[in-house]
């Protein structure tokens, strides 16, 4: 994951603490039993310098920072672990014993253990999991429990919940903190994938599952100027007129980030839509990309799944030729006696441009009803910007006539589905750098 926030201050913080480790006025006490495999290892320092308070922690459960002597001349805060070690020890001795059998039998040469050895350790992992509860930035609280249902009860690593971000933030958000910098850094001999006193962002493998979460927002790129996030589906973009329809993309900006102007929003995604969104921190960052959006300079792609085949699409512009790609125009306008659908006129309706791609004809299952359905891939690059543009020529017997799976305006979106379009590419001139800043996100469907 990205850096959530400015690292340079909290990186100076985070030596300190390190010169303070080696100086002996702060010591890394040994928490739990050390093994061979543990002994000597380096670990991960981190820092998260709060409006109010310095915050420091060390990755993992085994270790733990100890002042002997305060060194500093600041508010400082330790903070713990997340889950008690001796909660997590009582939760693995269930299944500790047979796992250790089995996995003595795999390695003597047994073959058909490991799918059994798999599933007492998933069952391990899930009762460790529960002993972990995140503060949000919203000042609510998430279990890892929950995350895990977010992500489709696939389960994440071993140690998810023990790295110093997580940790930090949670301990943040728990007591109003407002976080400024965060930075975490290696401490120890150097190893493969680890230099002593470089520091490293958030790790993908445990971090990306639990920090979206926590911050209520998927970075994907930040700077001093603008940010890059992932919109998920069912989340608006900016905030609607009554008060139920405050919790969008734009206002989780603002709260994390204090010093964000009042409108940081240059464009936006449906609520149903999920992808890449950018927005400004400072109003000339503002001004700059809504430049480049009114001229068009900025470049989007789509992808989506249309329900049904579309070379036996029935619509007026369906590629029955055997063409896999194409350019779309078609007029559109507001239906005023049915906001917010838009419908087709050809007199009155403004011109939307769509290039697309047939990627491929493949099944999806419905994820509650597992009822199984003939679907087609696009990648949709929209040249213009109109309302529910990529829907209509979609769905509209003037385009395609094969509307988005899960498309609850002009399709139909049945139980457990979701709307499957996502902006997976996007492409615009940095406004203070000039650099071109193109960034691609996996489709997750």
């Amino acid at each position: 994951m990205f850096p959530p926030f400015e690292t340079k201050d909290a990186r100076s913080y985070c030596l300190k603490l390190i010169s303070q480790i080696e100086a002996g006025n702060i010591i890394l006490k040994q928490i739990t039993q050390d093994s061979k495999e543990r002994k000597d290892n380096g670990l991960m320092l981190g820092t998260l310098i709060c409006k109010e308070k310095v915050l420091f922690c060390v990755s993992g459960i085994h270790r733990q920072l100890q002042v002997i002597n305060n060194p500093f001349d600041f508010d400082f805060v330790i903070v713990p672990p997340l889950a008690d070690n001796q909660a997590i020890s009582k939760a693995l001795e269930q299944n500790d014993r047979k796992i250790h059998e089995l996995t003595d039998k795999i390695n003597a040469g047994s073959t058909n253990l490991t799918e059994e050895r798999k599933k007492l350790t998933d069952q391990s992992l899930q009762k460790v999991f529960s002993l972990y509860n995140f503060y949000k930035s919203d000042n609510t609280n998430i279990t890892l429990d929950n995350i895990i249902l977010r992500h489709g009860g696939k389960l994440p690593p071993t140690g998810t919940g023990d790295c110093c971000a997580p940790k930090l933030l949670s301990y943040a958000y728990e007591h109003n903190y407002t976080p400024l910098s965060m930075d975490e850094v290696f401490y120890g001999k150097n190893t493969k994938n680890k230099i002593n006193l470089q520091s490293y962002p958030p790790c993908p493998e445990r971090c990306d599952y639990i920090l979206p979460d926590i911050l209520g927002l998927d970075i994907i790129y930040r700077d001093d100027y603008i940010i890059v996030v992932n919109k998920p589906s069912m989340l608006l973009s900016v905030p609607g007129r009554t008060p139920d329809k405050q919790d969008c993309i734009v206002n989780r900006v603002k709260k994390l980030y204090p010093f964000c102007i009042e409108q940081p929003s240059v464009h936006r995604l449906d609520m149903e839509t999920s992808g890449l969104m950018v927005l400004a921190f400072t109003k000339e960052a503002h001004k700059n990309l809504n430049l480049q959006f009114e001229k068009k300079l900025v470049e989007k792609a789509y992808t989506a799944l249309l329900d049904g085949a579309l070379p036996k699409s029935s619509g007026e512009l369906s590629p029955h030729g055997g063409e896999k790609s194409g350019r779309i125009e078609l007029k559109f306008r507001l239906d005023i006696n049915n906001r917010p659908h838009q419908i087709y006129d050809e007199e009155n309706g403004k011109l939307g441009i769509t290039e697309w791609q047939l990627l491929n004809i493949e099944k999806y299952t419905n994820p509650i009803s597992k009822k199984e359905k003939t679907v087609s891939r696009m990648l949709y690059r929209p040249l213009t910007g109109r309302t529910h543009q990529l829907r209509l020529i979609s769905s509209d017997s003037h385009g395609f006539k094969l509307p988005i799976v899960g498309d609850s305006l002009y399709g139909k979106c049945e139980e457990g589905e979701r709307l499957m379009l996502h902006c997976h590419y996007l492409s615009f001139i940095h406004p203070v750098t000039n650099e071109k800043m193109e960034f691609n996100l996996p489709c997750p469907f």
